[in-house]
């Protein structure tokens, strides 16, 4: 059979199922269907890529010894300091990061960074704080020492340290450098220095939140707080006063504190306390009680003022040594006299009683509200047409500053009682 001939059937080579075309191949003809649309392309595979993690913090650093701690800090600060030539660097005294008091401990790490400075970074050039010296616009190295959680909070028992440093200059204004690191608890002594253990109030006010946001809420290239940069120099003053007051040169601290109060910038808790205890130290009885209203007075307005009553321990008794307790009558009277005065009946005081971390829960709620009900007995029978308007409350360690629950000087403010400005319940 020949393959190329055209007769041959195709059907009939199909109905006997034979393609024996041996030695040839056929090549069908192919078939066009004109009613059919072209076959529409491939659907595009869509592949779902997942989003990508988001990048971890970088872990806190971990507590090492309290000198190791600073020198950390203090390298990672003074190797940002500009170059060539030395910069003049002024310390404005670290504080503690919640109550805003200096302690033992803070002044440990200002000398240890004069050490630093001088030994490792010849750059930094570092001098007093004074008024004469901030007028050079030098760079201006501000810290704070906080007790925390390892979690890096403020409120629960402590379990570290954190070390906060930043250097602002005046220059420029800005930012410049910052050094942090987190230090053991054991060793370091936290009890408040002479100025800030004697003063009757917790002196924490806007001036001292701003010192606290130009080294904790910062990041180099940021502006100086404007409040910080604003009064610095009245810190200037209010720094050599306190150094004075602990020198037990009172005339001299009182004169500063003059200086101080008389300043655009003056009206500070700082000011008024230390021109409390100036005058009391001095025997000015009259013009203490004058400078303790004045506390009360800023602290009303703040609708806040935090007081350290010291009472005898489990009991709701003032501390019986007179040295301590002997003014009480006077801080109880000037508040009750300036509340008093607010005479539309709209503003009420609460009177919040705190206790330092120790003892159980319950039992220390018992305690303040106690505490809390017999100042407002105290102040009821100082201003009787107070009594409507005061009410008593208490907080246990619920709002405790330092929390370590050491019952001494170190945790003072832990043992309180707050009187805080608010509407009156209709």
């Amino acid at each position: 059979m020949n393959c190329l001939q055209p007769h041959l059937k195709l059907t009939a080579i199909a109905a006997l199922g034979i393609f024996l075309l041996a030695g040839c191949a056929t090549t069908p003809t192919p078939t066009v269907d004109h009613a059919a649309p072209p076959a529409p392309p491939p659907a595009p595979v869509v592949v779902a890529v997942p989003p990508a993690a988001p990048v971890p913090p970088p872990a806190p650093p971990s507590p090492v010894p309290f000198d190791i701690a600073i020198v950390n800090a203090a390298t990672a600060l003074f190797k940002n300091v500009p170059t060539p030539g030395p910069r003049m660097i002024v310390i404005d005294p670290l504080i503690d990061g919640v109550s805003g008091q200096q302690t033992v401990a803070s002044r440990y790490i200002e000398t240890r960074l004069r050490d630093v400075a001088r030994d490792q970074f010849p750059a930094a050039d570092v001098r007093e704080f004074t008024s004469s010296n901030v007028a050079k616009s030098p760079i201006v190295l501000v810290g704070t020492f906080t007790a925390i959680t390892l979690e890096n909070k403020t409120v629960g028992k402590p379990e570290a340290f954190r070390i906060c440093l930043a250097l602002a200059d005046l220059s420029t204004n800005k930012i410049i450098s910052k050094g942090v690191a987190r230090a053991m608890l054991d060793g370091v002594n936290t009890t408040p220095t002479p100025y800030f253990s004697d003063t009757p109030v917790w002196v924490k006010d806007e001036s001292v939140d701003a010192y606290i946001k130009t080294c904790q809420a910062t990041k180099v290239g940021d502006t100086i707080d404007p409040i910080y940069r604003e009064r610095i120099d009245t810190a200037t003053v209010i720094s050599d006063a306190i150094v004075a007051y602990e020198a037990r040169k009172f005339k001299q601290a009182l004169d500063l504190y003059v200086k101080a109060v008389r300043s655009a910038t003056g009206d500070q808790l700082r000011v008024h306390s230390g021109l409390y205890l100036a005058n009391w130290k001095l025997g000015k009885r009259a013009d203490a009680e004058k400078a303790f209203g004045n506390i009360v007075d800023h602290g009303l307005a703040a609708h806040k003022l935090s007081v350290k009553f010291l009472f005898q321990p489990a009991r709701t008794d003032f501390w019986s040594d007179a040295n301590v307790s002997g003014p009480y009558p006077i801080w109880l009277r000037s508040i009750a006299t300036r509340m008093a005065r607010n005479t539309d009946n709209k503003s009420c005081l609460d009177i919040v009683g705190h206790t330092s971390h120790s003892g159980s829960e319950p039992a220390n709620d018992r305690l303040s509200l106690a505490r809390a009900n017999y100042v407002k007995k105290r102040m009821d029978a100082a201003a009787p047409k107070l009594a409507a308007r005061t009410r008593a409350s208490g907080v246990g360690y619920r709002e405790n500053v330092v929390g370590s629950g050491a019952d001494d000087l170190t945790d003072l403010q832990d043992r309180r009682v707050e009187f805080k400005l608010t509407p009156c319940e209709k």
